[in-house]
């Protein structure tokens, strides 16, 4: 969660790697991802362009195998490149259950596939290695700047994905049920600020935007929890949190201990949030800030020390900042900027050679969990969310108006909303994002709406992605043959669908 990096997130747990960057370096303040799940959001990172453009829809849908990353770019130009951990940014991955359950979005039936979010504590004071896998990739990591990177006599391009803080596989609930256990040790626990923890409010299920509730409902979160339920999943998951920055420390610690560090540029970034039962949700797959603003810092030579940038950026523009770090010359097709100017402490309007970048970043969202396409437009400080085909599903609008003078509001126009010149929309009034105020101002509505509209036909989008699930669906029905019905009802969902699998199968013949 990109709040964890400031204030007054960051007064929740202890983050020394993180503020040893912000020390050192620059924090973005307003940071998203261009798709909050793990496979389209990388490969937005990984290619430099916006979801619709990759088409990767879904954690199974991702890019080509043999796609030109910025790290194949560097590679060709002289860097040494070297991998470690997490990618998932190809196509292919995943379980069944997540083809199946992001190319039926739009049958009609509501069943959950996740398990209930829950913590497990393991271990005790002494325990820190909990997420080995990471910690065995840090290790290489690490490793491989003290033994190889020391010798080069090329610049080297080192990438290591975590997949902390994600929630741990929960095989209480069977091998297919998810991800929904928030696991931690009492060392880490201890790290985390108990009274500092917020508790957040909760929309009663029937005032709850119909997107949002079937999303809480997959998520089997629309049950009762306890006050203390939610503050220990918030808990376990702000200490999930300091061991990722722990293993941020070590990386940091390796380069200074090698003598690298002046010279190196450390970008610390993740593929989206967690929600942490905010909006009644775990997990990510939500445009609310939990899920879709991301940590972005960056520290190295030339970069502003203790620098807070507030302009609006997202993960494309990581592509095109790695090239014109390495100064290769950037494809003009790219949906990202080069962040190398805010992080030179440039203004604003000297930030690209392609003009200023735009004063709004989009995000967009079409797997499972959710039952629409999802499209936000950050833009000033208003946050829009339009669903499907812009018309069927209400849109969302978070902020709120501090006008000038009385009269203002009569004489705005779609231009001065852009470049606040009469009035300043200011989301920070609605933090939690409980007000969804798109019927109080329909012309900021249509305004944004009409802006989101040339950046992306997103009707043209959904349908096109509709197309895409469906004839996925039919074709992996198809290569089961008789086997279908056993291996549909032991997906993540089994737990409902076998109350009546005959609805269910009923219901998916009629969608086709």
């Amino acid at each position: 969660d990109g709040r964890l990096t400031f204030y007054p997130g960051n007064q929740t747990v202890s983050l020394p790697s993180i503020n040893f960057m912000k020390r050192h370096g620059t924090v973005f303040l307003n940071a998203y991802t261009n798709s909050p799940i793990c496979c389209p959001s990388r490969a937005a990172m990984w290619s430099g362009l916006f979801t619709h453009l990759t088409e990767s829809w879904n954690n199974f849908k991702g890019l080509e195998p043999n796609y030109t990353t910025w790290m194949d770019l560097m590679e060709k130009h002289g860097y040494h490149t070297q991998k470690y951990g997490k990618l998932d940014y190809t196509s292919g991955h995943h379980s069944v259950s997540n083809r199946v359950e992001a190319w039926t979005r739009d049958v009609d039936f509501l069943l959950r596939q996740e398990g209930r979010p829950m913590v497990n504590l393991t271990g005790d004071k002494k325990h820190v290695r909990v997420k080995e896998v990471d910690w065995r990739n840090t290790d290489k990591a690490v490793n491989w700047i003290k033994e190889e990177a020391i010798n080069m006599t090329q610049p080297f391009a080192l990438y290591l994905g975590l997949n902390l803080p994600h929630p741990y596989p929960s095989p209480y609930a069977g091998e297919n049920f998810g991800a929904s256990t928030f696991l931690t040790s009492p060392y880490w626990l201890e790290k985390v600020f108990y009274e500092a923890i917020k508790i957040p409010k909760w929309s009663s299920l029937s005032e709850m935007h119909p997107v949002d509730y079937y999303s809480s409902f997959t998520k089997n979160c629309t049950g009762d929890f306890t006050e203390q339920e939610v503050r220990d999943i918030r808990a376990f998951y702000y200490a999930m949190c300091a061991e990722t920055d722990a293993m941020l420390g070590e990386i940091i610690s390796a380069l200074r201990d090698t003598g690298l560090l002046k010279k190196t540029m450390v970008i610390f970034t993740s593929d989206h949030g967690e929600l942490a039962m905010e909006h009644r949700q775990f997990y990510k797959m939500s445009m609310y800030e939990g899920s879709s603003h991301v940590p972005l810092l960056v520290m190295g030579p030339g970069v502003k020390k203790q620098q807070q940038v507030p302009e609006l950026v997202s993960l494309v523009d990581v592509y095109p900042t790695m090239l014109d770090i390495a100064r290769i010359p950037i494809p003009h097709n790219l949906s990202g900027y080069s962040l190398l100017p805010l992080l030179h402490g440039k203004a604003k309007n000297d930030a690209s050679p392609r003009g200023p970048r735009p004063s709004w970043v989009l995000s967009e969202f079409h797997g499972c969990n959710v039952n629409s396409s999802t499209y936000m437009l950050r833009a000033g400080r208003w946050k829009y969310i339009s669903y499907s085909d812009g018309q069927s599903v209400l849109p969302q609008l978070f902020g709120m108006l501090h006008l000038l003078s009385p009269n203002t509001l009569i004489y705005c126009s779609a231009i001065w909303l852009l470049t606040d010149s009469w009035f300043v929309p200011d989301l920070s009034a609605d933090p939690d994002e409980l007000t969804n105020i798109a019927m109080e101002f329909p012309l900021v509505i249509h305004s944004l709406d009409k802006l989101l509209r040339t950046i992306v036909d997103y009707p043209k989008v959904s349908l096109a992605v509709q197309d895409y699930n469906k004839r996925q669906f039919v074709s992996w029905r198809q290569s089961l043959g008789q086997n279908y019905s056993n291996v549909i009802a032991n997906l993540r969902w089994h737990q409902d669908w076998l109350k009546d699998a005959q609805k269910y199968e009923s219901a998916i013949d009629e969608w086709l």
